[in-house]
């Protein structure tokens, strides 16, 4: 790596221009959120199927979500979405403080939906409707078949609060190089790179908020 000409923008030896490696990082991170769409994409799919072959079941046993805590968990996500968008324009102002404090946000605005949802977990986890052996729950109109909504329930948003978490490291990691100025306006690309993440997180949760809280 080589510090280019102004000692602002770290350069990497086997790129020529600052803008071929701005192009070439975007360029990745839009290829593998592309195969992020894809492995969501399927499970929408296998979703929509089910959806089809059992709709009473999935209108009944969605009654079983807490639409008010998953409303919240929306406002939530958007609201970090905002504070993101702050921080890459803080970084673009060259102003240190203002993309501490909203990247600061976005992470606790992360921790508190992971809150909510653990709350959400655990009260599905005493209604016994945990897929498999522990879903003991008969208030269901077929028992038998309940667990295929909660099967997929639990896949869908615990895969999601996976990429949530790691998000989280994503954002704690430039919230360290940033608090070591290591960014400043002529180089702020890993913070549109992070924020691409998770803005896809972010449109990912929109997605799943009405398929699964609001069945009609």
């Amino acid at each position: 790596m080589n510090t280019g000409n102004d000692q602002l923008f770290p350069l990497h030896s086997h790129f020529e221009r600052p803008a071929q490696q701005i192009d070439a990082a975007k360029l990745g991170m839009w290829l593998f959120l592309a195969t992020e769409v894809l492995l969501f994409g399927g499970l929408f799919v296998a979703y929509a199927v089910y959806h089809y072959l059992h709709p009473d079941l999935f209108k009944a046993a969605h009654h079983f979500l807490d639409v008010r805590l998953g409303g919240f968990n929306t406002v939530v996500l958007l609201f970090s979405s905002l504070t993101v968008v702050l921080a890459i324009h803080g970084a673009q102002q060259g102003k240190k403080q203002m993309v501490l404090w909203n990247l600061f946000l976005t992470l606790l605005c992360a921790s508190t939906f992971l809150v909510v949802k653990y709350f959400e977990y655990k009260h599905k986890f005493h209604m016994g409707l945990l897929p498999g052996y522990y879903f003991t729950n008969a208030m269901l109109p077929n028992p038998d078949q309940a667990h295929i909504f909660f099967g997929i329930y639990f896949l869908m948003t615990g895969l999601h609060g996976v990429h949530v978490v790691i998000g989280m490291i994503v954002l704690g990691w430039l919230f360290y190089r940033t608090w070591n100025n290591e960014f400043n306006p002529q180089y702020y690309s890993p913070l549109e790179i992070g924020g691409l993440y998770w803005h896809l997180v972010d449109v990912i949760w929109i997605f799943l908020f009405p398929l699964l809280y609001l069945i009609r």
